[in-house]
C-alpha cells in the first residue's frame, strides 16, 4: 500500500511536471533561427591591398564586433569560461539541476537572489530568446523557461555551436562584443592568439563589465583576473586539468602559471581605446566613399570587409618622404605636405598621404589636403596645350613670349585694364616653340595658349570646347566658377592633389582615363565576394598622339634645361615626365608627374594658406615627388621601369629650330620634331623668312593702288602685334632680329594689299633729275617731301655706280617741305666722270619708309669757281602743288638761299641690303 502511494504521488509529480512543461513549452519562442537571432551587428573592417588591417568602422550605438568561429578562438579562452561560468558545460542538457538546487536552497535561506546558477546555454537562452523584460524578471517561472529553453538548444545544436555562439555574443566592455574584438580592444591582438593571462583577463569581464573596467577600476579587474585563475586552477585539479573542444590537448593551470599570468596582467601596459587608425587620412577617404554607397545599416552592422588599393609599402615611404621634406622647410615656414600616387594603367591609388602629420593640430593635420582644391600654379600648363593641341596647335608652334597687355577676362571687348603677365625668371623670350615654352613653364606663351583654346565653352561651336570643359574631361571638376580670367592656366583656378594627379595619369595612359579607384573588393563576414573592382578599359579622352607629345615635352631634360638646370630633381635614372607649379607668394609648391607605370603628385604649403618664403615648385615639391618614384617605381617594375612608347600616329619632321615651321631656304637652324601625323609642320612658305613685294610706306602688299614705292624685300613673318612691337622697340627684340639676318627697319609680311585710301607720302626730287649729266661742281638739290603722318626723318644721299655700297649723306632734317625748295646744296667737284646715284629717303613711323633714286652722268669738269645755274624745275604729276622755279639757265649773279640743314660728317658707309637703313 506505501508503494503504491509512493508510485501514484510520483507519478502525479511527473505529470504535474509534464504539464507545466507543456504548458511553458507552448509559449516558448522558436530555437531554429538561434544563430539569426544573435547579435546582427559585426564591425565594418578596412585593410590595404594586402590585407593588412587599417581601421574598424564602430557603431557609435553598438561597438565593435567581428563574428570568428571556435577554431580561431584560443583554448585557453574557451578553459577560462567554462571554468567560471560553467564548469559542467560538456556533460549537462543544457542546465544544471544541481546547481539549480543549490541556488533554490541559497535563495530561500538569504530570502532574497544570491545564486544564479545560469549555465553558458541558458544564459545564451536568456539573451537571445527571452524579451528585455524577462532577462530582467527575478522568479522561478523565468528560471524554468529559461531551463527548457536551454534544454531544447542543447538538443538541436552542437556544443561547439553553442559555445561559439555564446563567445561571439559577450560583452567584454568598452564597446567590445565578441572575443574578437576583445582581444583587439585590450590586447590588440586576435582571439587565435590570446595567452592565459589574457584570456582569463576576458573570461571575468562578461559578468559586469562596467564594474571590471580596468581603464576606470583596475584593481577590480586584476582582483576578477585572480578569481578566474583560482577557477581554473580547481577545475584543473578536480578534472586533471580542463578538456576542451578545440585543443588536442587539455589546459593545464597550476599555482605557477596562474601567479605567472596574474603578475603579467598587472605589469600589461593597457591603453584606453581609441579610435585607432592606420593611415588616417586614407581610412577616413575611404569612409566617405563607402557613406556615399551604402547606408548606415550596413556599414556598422553587416561586418563587410574592404579590400583597398593602398599599397603599405609605397604608403609609408611617401608619408616619410612627405613629413621629412617638410620638416627640412621650416625654416621656408613651410609646415604641411601631401601626395597622391595612382597607377596609370588601373587607377589604383597606391599611396595618400593628406598631411605632414595627422595628429599635429598646428597644421590643421586633419585636413586631408590630398583632396583639399587649391590653387595649382603652372601644374595645369600641360592641360592648356593639351587643349590646344586639339585645335591645331602642334610641339612646334612658335609663341612669342614677349610683354603682352591681355584683357584679363580672354573677351576682347573686356573694358578692365590689361592683364600684364610676367615670367617667373622677369625675363622674356622672343620667339618660343610649344616645347620650350611648356619645358621652361614660360607665363606668357601659357596665357596666348588659354587665348587661343578659350576658357568657357562656346555654345555656338558643334564640339564642347574651353580648357573648363578640357579640365572635366580629365576629371577635374573643381573649375566651377563663372567669372575665370586668362590668369587661369597659371594657376588661378583651384583643383585637388587627387584630380590633377589623375589627370596627369591618363596622359600616362595614353590618353585613356580610368577613374581613381580605392576599394579593391568587398566580402560579408563568411568571406562571399560583395564587390570587386574589374580593371576598366577606360574612356579614351584625348588622342593617345596628344597624350605622347605632351609626354615627350614635360620628360625632355635637355628642352627645360635653361630654366631648370640640367640635374633637377625632376631628372630621374629612366625616362619620367613632370611638371612643377608655384603660385602667388610662395603659398602652394607642386610637382606632378609620371612614367607608364606609376603617376605621382606631390604638394607643400600650409593648410591655412599661410605664404612660405622662397620655395618654389622644383625646391619643395619635386624632392618629395622624386624620392617616391626613385624608390617605388624599380619596385612595382622588378628593376625595369617601363619605356615611354609613341603610338602609329605620331612622326618625325625636320623643322627650322627658330620658326617650328618646315625649314624655308632662309632657315639658320633646323633641328627634328614630333608631331601627329595628320598635324604636320607649317610650311616653308609660312617660315619667319619670306620674300614679297611690298609697299614700303604702308607695309602692306604692294598692288596698283600704290606702284610708287614698290620693292621686293626680305620680311619676317610675325602677326603677333605684341611681338612686331617688341621687335620694333625693344633693344632685345631689336637684336634678335639681327641676329636673324633682318636689318633694320624691320619690315613685317603684310595682312592684305594696299587700297586707294591707304595713305601714302609725297617724295618729289625735283632736281636733278634721272639721267641727267651734272657738269657743274656746285648743284642745287630740290625737292618736295610731305607724308600724311609724323615725319621722323628724311635723308638725302649720295653713292657711287648703279647700286652703291657706300653712301654720303648730303642732308636729313625732319621738316616738311610741302613745295618743292632746296634741301642741298651739293659739291659735285670731288665726284669723277662716271655714274652715281642720288637717293632721298623718308622714314616715317612704324617703320614705313619711301625713297627716289635717280642715276646722273658726272661730268665735271677741272673745278673752277662758277656759280650753280638755277634751273626751271618741272615736279612730277601730284596733287601738290608745284612750285614755279627761276626759268633762265643762266648762273644768277647772287647766292640762292636753302633750308636750313643738319651738319654733313664726313663719307658715311652702309652695308649694302636689300632694306634701307
Amino acid at each position: 500500500m506505501a508503494l503504491f502511494a509512493l508510485v501514484l504521488v510520483a507519478f502525479c509529480g511527473v505529470s504535474i511536471l509534464f504539464f507545466q512543461y507543456y504548458r511553458i513549452a507552448r509559449t516558448l519562442p522558436d530555437i531554429a533561427d538561434l544563430r539569426q537571432r544573435a547579435s546582427q551587428f559585426e564591425t565594418m573592417r578596412i585593410y590595404d591591398r594586402n590585407g593588412n588591417a587599417l581601421y574598424d568602422i564602430v557603431d557609435p550605438n553598438a561597438g565593435r564586433r567581428t563574428y570568428v568561429p571556435l577554431p580561431k578562438i584560443s583554448p585557453y579562452l574557451v578553459a577560462a569560461t567554462m571554468a567560471t561560468e560553467d564548469k559542467g558545460f560538456y556533460s549537462h542538457p543544457g542546465f544544471d539541476m544541481f546547481a539549480i538546487v543549490r541556488a533554490f536552497i541559497q535563495n530561500y535561506q538569504s530570502g532574497e537572489t544570491v545564486s544564479g546558477a545560469s549555465t553558458i546555454t541558458q544564459q545564451l537562452a536568456r539573451s537571445l530568446l527571452l524579451s528585455p523584460e524577462e532577462r530582467f524578471e527575478q522568479s522561478y517561472d523565468r528560471k524554468v523557461r529559461e531551463a527548457i529553453l536551454a534544454a531544447e538548444i542543447t538538443r538541436r545544436y552542437s556544443k561547439d555551436e553553442i559555445l561559439e555562439i555564446y563567445l561571439n555574443e559577450n560583452n567584454y566592455g568598452n564597446l567590445s562584443y565578441g572575443v574578437e574584438a576583445a582581444a583587439e580592444t585590450y590586447f590588440e591582438t586576435t582571439a587565435d592568439k590570446l595567452t592565459l593571462a589574457q584570456a582569463s583577463f576576458l573570461a571575468g569581464l562578461p559578468q559586469a563589465p562596467a564594474v571590471y573596467d580596468v581603464f576606470t577600476n583596475p584593481e577590480a579587474a586584476f582582483s576578477r583576473q585572480r578569481d578566474v585563475l583560482s577557477l581554473m586552477y580547481e577545475l584543473s585539479q578536480e578534472q586533471n586539468c580542463i578538456e576542451v573542444s578545440n585543443a588536442p590537448q587539455r589546459i593545464c593551470v597550476d599555482a605557477v602559471s596562474a601567479t605567472k599570468a596574474s603578475n603579467e596582467i598587472k605589469e600589461y601596459p593597457f591603453n584606453p581605446p581609441v579610435a585607432r587608425m592606420r593611415y588616417p587620412h586614407w581610412v577616413t577617404y575611404i569612409r566617405t566613399l563607402l557613406e556615399a554607397q551604402f547606408d548606415p545599416q550596413t556599414i556598422y552592422r553587416l561586418g563587410y570587409n574592404i579590400y583597398t588599393t593602398i599599397d603599405p609599402e609605397l604608403q609609408e615611404l611617401a608619408q616619410a618622404a612627405v613629413s621629412e621634406q617638410v620638416q627640412t622647410m621650416a625654416g621656408q615656414n613651410a609646415g604641411n605636405g601631401a601626395l597622391v600616387a595612382i597607377r596609370p594603367s588601373t587607377g589604383e591609388i597606391l599611396a595618400m598621404v593628406g598631411s605632414a602629420d595627422f595628429y599635429n593640430e598646428n597644421i590643421d593635420g586633419q585636413v586631408n589636403m590630398a583632396i583639399s582644391p587649391r590653387q595649382p600654379g603652372s601644374a595645369i600648363k600641360p592641360l592648356t596645350y593639351l587643349a590646344a593641341f586639339e585645335k591645331g596647335w602642334t610641339p612646334a608652334t612658335l609663341i612669342w613670349d614677349v610683354p603682352t597687355d591681355f584683357p584679363p577676362s580672354g573677351r576682347p571687348d573686356d573694358p578692365s585694364p590689361p592683364y600684364q603677365p610676367t615670367n617667373y625668371d622677369g625675363r622674356f623670350h622672343g620667339p618660343v616653340t610649344v616645347r620650350d615654352a611648356l619645358a621652361n613653364s614660360y607665363n606668357i606663351p601659357a596665357v596666348k595658349a588659354l587665348q587661343y583654346v578659350g576658357i568657357y565653352d562656346d555654345p555656338n561651336a558643334p564640339d564642347e570646347d574651353g580648357l573648363i570643359a578640357f579640365a572635366r574631361r580629365m576629371g577635374i571638376t573643381s573649375l566651377d566658377q563663372p567669372d575665370y580670367g586668362l590668369s587661369l592656366t597659371l594657376g588661378g583656378g583651384e583643383v585637388s592633389l587627387l584630380d590633377l594627379t589623375s589627370a596627369f595619369s591618363t596622359i600616362a595612359n595614353n590618353g585613356r582615363r580610368i577613374p581613381p579607384v580605392a576599394i579593391l573588393r568587398i566580402t560579408d563576414r563568411d568571406g562571399n565576394l560583395v564587390y570587386e573592382y574589374k580593371p576598366a578599359e577606360g574612356t579614351q579622352v584625348i588622342r593617345p598622339e596628344h597624350a605622347y607629345l605632351i609626354t615627350s615635352i614635360l620628360s625632355d631634360n635637355r628642352s627645360r634645361t635653361p630654366a631648370f638646370g640640367a640635374n633637377s630633381a625632376l631628372n630621374l635614372p629612366f625616362p619620367a615626365a613632370a611638371k612643377t607649379g608655384t603660385t602667388n607668394d610662395f603659398r602652394d609648391n607642386w610637382t606632378v608627374g609620371y612614367n607608364p607605370d606609376l603617376a605621382v603628385g606631390a604638394w607643400v604649403g600650409n593648410a591655412d594658406y599661410t605664404p612660405m618664403r622662397n620655395t618654389t615648385g622644383l625646391s619643395g615639391a619635386a624632392p618629395i615627388w622624386n624620392r617616391v618614384m626613385t624608390a617605388i617605381v624599380p619596385r612595382l617594375t622588378g628593376g625595369n621601369p617601363s619605356q615611354f612608347s609613341a603610338p602609329p600616329g605620331v612622326v618625325e619632321r625636320l623643322i627650322c629650330a627658330e620658326s617650328g615651321a618646315s625649314p624655308s631656304e632662309w632657315c639658320p637652324k633646323q633641328r627634328s620634331e614630333l608631331f601627329a601625323i595628320d598635324q604636320p609642320p607649317l610650311p616653308p612658305e609660312d617660315d619667319l623668312w619670306q620674300r614679297v613685294v611690298i609697299d614700303t610706306w604702308t607695309g602692306l602688299h604692294a598692288s596698283s593702288s600704290c606702284p610708287e614705292f614698290r620693292e621686293e624685300k626680305f620680311v619676317l613673318n610675325v602677326t603677333d602685334q605684341a611681338a612686331r612691337r617688341w621687335i620694333r622697340r625693344d633693344p632685345q627684340g631689336q637684336a634678335w632680329a639681327e641676329a636673324m639676318g633682318f636689318p633694320r627697319p624691320v619690315v613685317f609680311t603684310p595682312n592684305r594689299e594696299c587700297a586707294p585710301t591707304d595713305p601714302q607720302p609725297t617724295l618729289i626730287l625735283a632736281y636733278p633729275k634721272d639721267g641727267d649729266t651734272i657738269r657743274d661742281s656746285q648743284v642745287n638739290v630740290y625737292a618736295l617731301i610731305d607724308a600724311p603722318q609724323d615725319i621722323e626723318l628724311w635723308r638725302l644721299e649720295v653713292g657711287p655706280g648703279q647700286k652703291p655700297v657706300e653712301w654720303e649723306v648730303l642732308a636729313q632734317g625732319r621738316n616738311r617741305i610741302p613745295q618743292p625748295d632746296i634741301i642741298a646744296n651739293w659739291d659735285a667737284s670731288d665726284y669723277p666722270p662716271g655714274i652715281v646715284t642720288l637717293r632721298l629717303y623718308l622714314q616715317g613711323p612704324e617703320g614705313a619708309y619711301a625713297e627716289r633714286l635717280v642715276r646722273l652722268d658726272m661730268q665735271v669738269p677741272t673745278p673752277t669757281p662758277t656759280p650753280t645755274p638755277t634751273p626751271t624745275v618741272t615736279p612730277e604729276p601730284t596733287s601738290t602743288p608745284t612750285a614755279t622755279l627761276p626759268p633762265t639757265e643762266t648762273p644768277t649773279p647772287t647766292e640762292t638761299p636753302t633750308p636750313t640743314l643738319e651738319t654733313v660728317g664726313p663719307l658715311i658707309k652702309f652695308p649694302k641690303a636689300t632694306n634701307l637703313p
